[in-house]
């Protein structure tokens, strides 16, 4: 489980060396049942047995089932680069079980509500106020309130892939990944300590911050997010945001340039003109972003 499914290229060789020994072919199911990272590297298999077989996905944690169970992505970590090796490759079904949710872990539960979040807050206002006015029963996973958010975000994104013209994104922009491309990058400053959905929560945090320095955002904004993030059990600061390369650059600004280098083309990052409407950018101030680590720390140690 876990991140350390897709760091291992030893297992997906093993599960691909499964497939042949058990003469899947291409009418074949392969059902994956995990966490995001475990369809990722189970979707990624498939896809590449036989050119292609199919693949139901059966997301057991709070982020699979509003987000990573949901797309058409598959994929595998590979020479120190997030989903570095992947394909494009729907799933034939994805089956959502709430009962799943019962064996996680606070800890998993609460990270996975940051892609909910996410999608709120670049597509649907009145869903971030909804999610605002719910944060306590999000925070105690009360059923009906998880539910609700659940299935509100898996719409979005399913919206989102299937109208939003772009689903294999063959162009630069990213649009789904509003707060990720820290977020990434921070995963693999620390180690992994980090759960996918805390490093976004983060990332959700240091953007609107950034997007209110800019000028696109409403002061307040930021203050608002991070009250919400805060409620609902999100810790929002982790030393790597200040970790410095050997001439003093901020390490976590690498990610810009893996982010623009995952798709090519110009740096396409998403940022907030609105609570609810997300904006693309083409480029991100580097002095900007260390104000808004600052003042993500100021908010979380007070200094």
């Amino acid at each position: 489980p876990g991140e350390q499914a897709k760091n291992d290229a030893a297992l997906v060789t093993r599960l691909q060396q499964r497939m042949a020994d058990l003469a899947i072919d291409r009418h074949s199911y392969v059902v994956g049942i995990g966490g995001g990272a475990v369809l990722d590297l189970v979707g990624y298999v498939a896809a590449t047995s036989h050119r292609g077989v199919r693949h139901v996905r059966v997301p057991t944690t709070v982020l699979a089932q509003n987000d990573a169970g949901i797309g058409v992505k598959n994929g595998v970590n590979a020479f120190g680069r997030k989903n570095f090796l992947g394909c494009f490759a729907p799933p034939h079904a994805v089956l959502n079980d709430a009962r799943f949710l019962r064996t996680l872990h606070p800890r998993d539960r609460i990270a996975g509500i940051a892609e909910a979040v996410k999608v709120a807050l670049i597509r649907d206002r009145v869903f971030f106020e909804w999610l605002e006015a719910s944060a306590a029963a999000l925070h105690d996973f009360e059923p009906v309130a998880t539910a609700r958010m659940i299935r509100r975000c898996a719409e979005l994104h399913l919206r989102q892939i299937g109208q939003g013209g772009d689903a294999f994104e063959s162009g630069s922009a990213r649009p789904l990944d509003y707060g990720h491309w820290s977020a990434h990058r921070l995963e693999a400053l620390s180690a992994h300590e980090l759960r996918h959905g805390e490093a976004v929560a983060i990332g959700i945090a240091l953007d609107t911050r950034y997007s209110v320095d800019a000028g696109m955002l409403e002061p307040g904004a930021d203050d608002r997010v991070h009250g919400m993030l805060k409620k609902i059990g999100f810790h929002l600061w982790h030393p790597a945001l200040e970790a410095r390369d050997g001439s003093g650059r901020l390490r976590v600004l690498d990610g810009l340039a893996e982010f623009r280098e995952h798709i090519g083309g110009e740096l396409s990052i998403t940022l907030l003109a609105d609570l609810g409407r997300g904006e693309d950018v083409h480029e991100i101030d580097e002095g900007r972003v260390a104000r808004a680590i600052a003042w993500l720390r100021r908010k979380e140690i007070g200094q």
